[in-house]
């Protein structure tokens, strides 16, 4: 079986499964600031809306001190009342590139002149420290397979899911945290969604390059011991996925994070082996395969 095309769930999940998944939240009867939170949401945005806002921020800044140019004149050698004139004088005014044969006359003229490079100043400035802050943000780039399994290893069930390091250099020391948030009723019977650790077979690894399947034994002491693919979906349940590390090329700590809903977990499958040993001795991992399972029945 090759889940790579897994449908998507229409449950709700607490964590995105990527970057570009976003996860609404109605907050009813709570004012917030856009502006207080302006640099950490173009932080956020993707590079195609900031670039598309840059953009337009750009255009409209020039088109309002266009305007203004026309309604005070002061324009040398431009045509009367031409706003592509008088845009373009604005551009160049903006980036301090030089008039050529328009240039501004009169002291009104002069004075918009003078508020509009130092907000050209101000905006290159931001943008400047934007972009770079952008940039240089570490970011992961680890692909987890599309579903996790329950298969027994060693006579007794495990929660096992796949990942791999998506670059050629490798993650230094390595740290991986599950948990599961499912809705339970208190004994007053109260409904609540709680969380609750899945201890691993290894939570850390030295050096993550290749893939590693991550293992949760399901004894009596798990959360999940006696849980079926209904209990699972009875209780909304969500397995949460973080990791932590060390990226070796930036030495600086990334972050990445998946979740698996009940539909996304598999009862009695396993992930094909997708590592080989070439005939040269070199080590082969086919990604072609990273999300296939194969599955078998219950005994």
């Amino acid at each position: 079986m090759n889940p790579s095309q897994h449908p998507s769930s229409r449950r709700a999940r607490l964590v995105p499964r990527g970057d570009n998944d976003k996860i609404e939240i109605v907050k009813t009867g709570h004012r917030t600031s856009r502006l207080g939170d302006l640099y950490v949401r173009l932080l956020a945005a993707s590079w195609q809306r900031l670039a598309c806002l840059i953009v337009l921020l750009y255009l409209a800044a020039n088109a309002l001190f266009a305007l203004a140019y026309l309604a005070i004149g002061g324009i040398e050698n431009a045509r009367p009342g031409s706003f592509a004139d008088a845009f373009f004088f604005s551009v160049q005014t903006m980036s301090t590139i030089g008039y050529g044969k328009m240039a501004p006359v009169g002291l009104a003229a002069n004075l918009l002149v003078t508020l509009q490079v130092l907000s050209g100043f101000a905006f290159f400035a931001l943008l400047t420290g934007l972009v770079f802050s952008k940039f240089s943000r570490p970011t992961a780039r680890v692909l987890f397979s599309n579903v996790a399994v329950i298969s027994p290893y060693d006579g007794v069930p495990h929660l096992m899911l796949r990942l791999a390091n998506e670059r050629s250099n490798r993650i230094v020391d390595a740290n991986i945290h599950l948990v599961v948030l499912r809705k339970e009723t208190t004994k007053e019977g109260h409904d609540m969604r709680r969380f609750h650790d899945l201890p691993l077979v290894r939570s850390r690894v030295p050096i993550l390059q290749l893939t590693w399947t991550v293992m949760h034994r399901i004894d009596e002491t798990s959360p999940l011991y006696h849980t079926t693919a209904q209990t699972l979906r009875d209780s909304d349940a969500e397995i949460i996925v973080s990791l932590t590390g060390l990226d070796e090329t930036l030495s600086q700590t990334i972050h990445a994070r998946y979740s698996y809903v009940a539909e996304d977990i598999l009862c009695n499958a396993a992930f094909v082996d997708i590592l080989n040993r070439r005939g040269d001795g070199r080590l082969d991992v086919d990604y072609h395969r990273f999300h296939e399972v194969k599955l078998f029945s219950a005994s």
